[in-house]
């Protein structure tokens, strides 16, 4: 009965969670489903595991959801976003439009801003691009996909996304980890994602396909859609519905203002981690008030938090007199951080119920049973829960707070490095979450008026087949010649 509780509990959060149902209300109902059929004390499970867990979830991580968010519509309304969109633009090329949609969205992602800031601005530039050049509108959310929500996401070394980040407690690493196979990772990812891409503009061309008529006001109604919110909030970490408040500047950031602070987080994150962090003397970490903790386990998201803060100030002093209302567009970056960060608590709050759970012993098992050793079995666990919960983090946070500890005595014992363990991690949660519930996804197509029958398949080309050819390289370098 235990373990058909927990399919119950996880059936039930996947169907709800797809018909737009919040998951903050869904997460402990399922979990709670799944502690009734085991026979578990419900009561306790509520506050005693789903609640101390998803507070552990937002006391470890909130940090960077708020910072990230700040920093996203700091960069949204100052027009830094727009600025650099289009310096891409003007500098590949109207015969090159695929690779400034892709490069406009991996620059402004790689450098920390928020996925739906990323994609509320890229969008109308690619439509205007993407007409100009008579290529098929159908194409534009997989370019997107490929630029914001692939290598940026899971693979370059030091990006700022919350999927890099999860790891980093558990396996005691930095946003850097195993440079050398995330650099291989993003170069598989970015090559095999550009020839789908073009080889699909090839044949619309042949076909004589242009493209096509666009939906007026699709965006707008986007913005503005209660069901995309509330898949877009268990997705990735910024509300749109804050992207209405604010003020926006009526005219782009000088180019220069907005590089600047995507370089400041690239730089001061990398300096955090290899420079400044391993000189102090943290040795008070290890006292009681602080939690009995160690640099290993906290240096990540310190250097994430600090490289963000960083390039807020940075944001701000450059582009002062772009942001006439900066308390709203704070205040708004801010509000817009919190209902993703408590979602994605909220799973993690599920994940840890139904990993209490005595009949879970036989998921575990089997997970680790899964042949090809740790590394495999890692990609398959992380793969899984992102699938079935349509969220990279939320998916990641489950399996590790469920099997983290596991994979690394296992690391140990088989002398698998933590570094490589987190690339694969983190590489694995971005595959399949790419599914048609994914609320990224959702988004994306109602942003641009599309639908899944029209831009599925080039999605899942770009983003899914994609990740997993990384994946399996990272995998198979790894076990072969180590991390690097």
């Amino acid at each position: 009965m235990g373990l058909l509780g927990l399919l119950v509990g996880l059936g039930l959060l996947v169907l709800f969670a797809f018909r737009g149902w919040s998951v903050l209300l869904l997460a402990p109902f399922a979990a709670l489903i799944a502690a009734l059929f085991g026979g578990e004390p419900l009561l306790a499970n509520l506050t005693q595991i789903f609640m101390v867990n998803a507070a552990g979830f937002l006391a470890q991580f909130f940090p960077i959801f708020l910072l990230g968010a700040v920093f996203g519509k700091l960069m949204d309304d100052s027009g830094a976003v727009t600025s650099v969109a289009a310096f891409m633009a003007e500098r590949l090329g109207e015969h090159r439009v695929i690779l400034a949609v892709v490069l406009a969205g991996a620059a402004v992602t790689y450098g920390g801003v928020s996925l739906f800031v990323a994609f509320f601005v890229i969008v109308p530039m690619a439509r205007s691009l993407f007409r100009a050049a008579a290529i098929p509108r159908r194409l534009i959310p997989a370019a997107i996909v490929l630029g914001t929500s692939t290598f940026t996401m899971s693979a370059l070394p030091g990006t700022p996304s919350i999927q890099n980040a999860i790891p980093m407690p558990f396996f005691g690493t930095t946003p850097f980890a195993a440079p050398g196979l995330g650099i291989i990772a993003s170069l598989v990812m970015l090559g095999t994602g550009l020839w789908w891409l073009q080889r699909a503009e090839a044949a619309a061309r042949r076909a004589g396909e242009g493209y096509g008529d666009d939906v007026e006001g699709a965006t707008e109604r986007a913005a503005a859609d209660e069901l995309v919110r509330e898949r877009a909030t268990t997705a990735r970490e910024f509300d749109p519905a804050e992207l209405q408040h604010g003020h926006r500047s009526s005219a782009p950031s000088p180019v220069v203002s907005a590089i600047v602070p995507l370089i400041v987080v690239v730089v001061v994150n990398l300096a955090m981690s290899f420079v400044v962090l391993p000189r102090l003397d943290v040795s008070y970490l290890a006292e009681q008030r602080f939690g009995e903790t160690s640099l290993a386990a906290v240096a990540g998201v310190w250097s994430v938090a600090v490289a963000l803060t960083a390039a807020i100030v940075t944001t701000i002093v450059l582009n002062w007199s772009q942001l006439p209302a900066l308390r709203q567009t704070m205040d708004a970056g801010a509000n817009a951080s919190v209902l993703p960060a408590f979602s994605v608590a909220s799973l993690v709050g599920f994940g840890a119920v139904v990993a209490a759970l005595p009949a879970f012993t036989t998921v575990r098992d089997w997970v680790l049973a899964i042949e090809g050793g740790p590394l495999v079995s890692l990609a398959v666990a992380t793969n899984i829960l992102a699938a079935l919960t349509g969220s990279a983090s939320g998916g990641l946070t489950i399996a590790l707070d469920a099997l983290g500890q596991t994979y690394m005595e296992l690391a140990a014992r088989t002398g698998i490095d933590a570094a490589l363990m987190h690339r694969v991690a983190v590489i694995g949660s971005g595959t399949l979450d790419i599914l048609p519930h994914n609320g990224a996804v959702v988004s994306l197509l109602a942003i641009c008026g599309l639908t899944h029958r029209d831009s599925y398949l080039d999605i899942v080309m770009v983003g899914i087949v994609t990740s997993l050819l990384a994946l399996m390289a990272v995998i198979a370098l790894g076990s072969a010649v180590g991390s690097f």
